[in-house]
């Protein structure tokens, strides 16, 4: 009989494993389960004010009454199939359509904004030093009043110019006057969420600059130390691989030291830089595609959320004023029509391959923003609902019996989908329940907690 290997051995090895393990656990704790909004709102500095939030909504909220003042019309913009004879017919494409446009216009009435950047950058154009320091100080003591009246998206945060030869003497200089403004004028306080988004990062000692400065910041105005974040925008086709071939994304993540929570997909400066003209640049570019796996293949897991880019057709009328003549009209309707769908379509793009945020730049993009999303959850709604049911019993009874349970990503995944789909507004916590979660379990976000709850109290 041949022996047993020495045990010792077999601890060396097992000690091995242990510390591989541990480190990539480390590195990809897994699918988020805090909040993420599921779109920023871009507008220029020198257009922000205190009331700016609520002006955009309500553009929003009188564009979506205009072109879409009952649900037919909705579907019918986004090609949706309404008919009104199966609305009430729980889950059939009538009823979905209806949920939609009532959950909609719900979602544009409380929170048309989830996430808000005050920009410096593509959105601000040009200005002269006065004009951009002048623009800092406003935004900022705006933002400082909206935050103390409580007035502030849940998100929000700021987009400075990149850190360029040209520009980064710019970009730093508005930083440092919009933040210390800002905190000042709050008597020490910043959004919870405050973040900084950097364009047109091109390498990791860029991010190390900008921490660096933050963290120079945080210290002069006794902040929190990492409590401004980062968010960085993939632009430039040779920020994919680094000289060497590598992915270069994990590494300008890593020179954050923690602060970066975002990858952004800047989908026309990207196809710009990869030779495409501009008539055939587009948000289903394949080499947009590429870029958005890369950005899979690089951040997926981590603590770093996957953002895509534009619609750049904006569904705006071209015709103004109340006296129109009919072919005006219907002009108009065509043109926001087609808008719509483009952006409609856009979103389930991106959807569809597990990026659920991307930015918008005008108010009339919001409402399809919300309607593109909430029709992405509630088409899955039942699927999903079962699936979960099924998986959680499962995973229950494996632990239970003492079998090991290795898909926890998964469950993870569709507890997200119900966390993700009610924080946006899509599915209502009733909904979710239908799934045999518990409102604590629910709000808890984490699958592997249901899991073990659900064994304790076996």
């Amino acid at each position: 009989m041949t022996e047993s290997l020495q045990s010792a051995d077999v601890d060396s090895l097992l000690s091995r494993l242990s510390v591989a393990n541990r480190l990539f656990d480390a590195q990809f704790p897994g699918l988020q389960v805090s909040r993420q909004p599921i779109h920023t709102v871009y507008g220029g500095a020198n257009l922000y004010g205190a009331g700016t939030g609520a002006k955009i909504s309500s553009l929003a909220v009188k564009h979506f009454q205009t072109f879409a003042p009952e649900y037919t019309a909705m579907a019918k913009n986004l090609g949706l199939d309404a008919d009104p004879t199966e609305v009430r017919q729980y889950g059939s494409h009538a009823w979905i359509a209806k949920t939609v446009f009532d959950r909609v216009t719900a979602k544009l009435a409380t929170q048309a904004i989830e996430d808000h950047r005050v920009d410096f950058e593509d959105g601000y154009g040009s200005r002269s030093d006065e004009q951009e320091d002048g623009h800092a100080m406003s935004a900022s003591s705006a933002m400082a009043e909206a935050l103390l009246a409580g007035h502030l998206p849940p998100f929000v945060g700021i987009r400075i110019k990149a850190l360029s030869e040209e520009a980064k003497v710019r970009s730093l200089r508005t930083l440092d006057l919009f933040v210390t403004r800002l905190v000042t004028s709050t008597q020490g306080k910043l959004p919870q969420s405050f973040t900084v988004t950097l364009p047109k990062v091109i390498s990791p000692t860029q991010v190390e600059v900008l921490h660096a400065f933050l963290t120079l910041l945080e210290h002069k105005l006794l902040l929190r130390a990492g409590c401004i974040r980062i968010e960085l925008m993939l632009e430039n086709v040779q920020s994919l691989f680094d000289a060497d071939g590598r992915l270069a994304m994990p590494a300008m993540v890593k020179a954050g030291n923690g602060r970066v929570t975002g990858f952004v997909l800047g989908t026309f400066d990207y196809t710009a830089t990869c030779n495409v003209a501009s008539t055939f640049q587009s948000h289903t570019h394949a080499s947009v595609d590429f870029a958005r796996q890369m950005m899979l293949a690089s951040l997926m897991g981590t603590d770093v959320a996957i953002i895509d880019g534009i619609t750049n057709i904006m569904p705006i009328a071209p015709h103004k004023g109340d006296l129109l003549s009919e072919s005006q009209r219907e002009e108009n309707k065509r043109v926001v029509a087609d808008a719509w769908k483009l952006h409609f379509d856009n979103i389930q793009h991106s959807l569809e391959r597990g990026i659920y945020q991307g930015w918008d730049l005008n108010p009339a993009q919001i409402p399809v923003r919300f309607a593109a999303v909430y029709y992405f959850f509630l088409t899955g709604l039942e699927a999903s609902s079962e699936r979960l049911r099924t998986f959680i019993d499962k995973a229950a009874q494996a632990s239970m019996v003492g079998n090991t349970f290795d898909d926890a990503a998964t469950g993870q995944g569709l507890v997200n989908f119900f966390v993700n789909g009610v924080a946006c507004g899509a599915i209502t916590e009733t909904e979710a329940l239908q799934t045999g979660l518990t409102l604590e379990e629910l709000r808890g976000r984490s699958f592997l907690k249901i899991i073990e709850n659900r064994i304790t109290k076996s």
